[in-house]
This record gives structure tokens, C-alpha cells and sequence, in this order.
């Protein structure tokens, strides 16, 4: 499987609501971080799945009634995927709904992906978040 198969395998089971696919496909060390001024940033970013799940995908799940991911041009670089896309989602807080462009470059080595970096328009997150930088 080329490492942009494991890319967009990685999409499929997020779409689907595959939470054990998603997390089968990440390497036990991986490295997950969020854009800088993200609601979620971490800073450093998490390792592990566990530490993805409990910083990021819990707190989504209580964020956000609806939130899609929009994979559209893959460019495989070898072990680098770079992935353009755009992310749709209503707020459950806010109720306001976000349509933005974002931008994924994941890091596959043996069939896991082992870093996973995340560009999006922070400000227009924050906004639809309800919450400043």
C-alpha cells in the first residue's frame, strides 16, 4: 500500500465514523499537531493515539453537531502525502457553520502514518468557535 493509499484509508474511516480504523492507521509514537492558533493547538502537539483522542477527537465530538472533512488533491511525495482539502461543520455552541479551506501533510512510514500536521484559517475556526487567540 503506498502512503497515500494509507492517506486516503485514513479519510474513508473518519467519513464513516471508523474510529478504530482511524486509530489503527496511526503509529503507537505518532506525532499529531494542530495550526498554530488552532482552539485545539497544543503547542508541541500529542503522541500517541490515545493522546490524539483525549485532546482532540473527544473535544470535537462535544464542539462540533457536524464536522466534515473534504479530502479533494493528494500529492504523494514518497513518505510525505500533502493533502488540499476543505473542512464543513456547524458549532454546536454557536450555531454557526464553517466552510474553509485546510491543508494536511502526513508523515507514513511502514503502512502508519508517524506525523500528522494540520493548516487551516484559524480565525475563521475561532469565530465559528465563539473564542479568540
Amino acid at each position: 500500500m503506498s502512503s497515500a493509499d494509507v492517506v486516503k484509508s485514513l479519510y474513508e474511516a473518519f467519513g464513516t465514523g471508523d474510529m478504530p480504523t482511524v486509530l489503527g492507521l496511526l503509529h503507537p509514537e505518532v506525532l499529531w499537531c494542530e495550526a498554530e492558533g488552532s482552539p485545539y493547538d497544543s503547542g508541541d502537539g500529542w503522541v500517541g493515539p490515545d493522546a490524539v483522542v483525549e485532546n482532540l477527537f473527544a473535544k470535537m465530538g462535544d464542539d462540533w453537531e457536524v464536522f466534515t472533512v473534504h479530502p479533494g488533491q493528494f500529492h504523494d511525495s514518497g513518505s510525505v502525502v500533502t493533502v488540499e482539502g476543505r473542512y464543513a461543520a456547524k458549532h454546536n455552541a454557536t450555531g454557526k457553520k464553517m466552510d474553509c479551506q485546510v491543508c494536511h501533510v502526513s508523515t507514513v512510514e511502514d503502512g502508519k502514518i508517524t506525523k500528522f500536521q494540520q493548516y487551516v484559517d484559524t480565525a475563521k475556526m475561532q469565530d465559528v468557535m465563539g473564542v479568540s487567540s
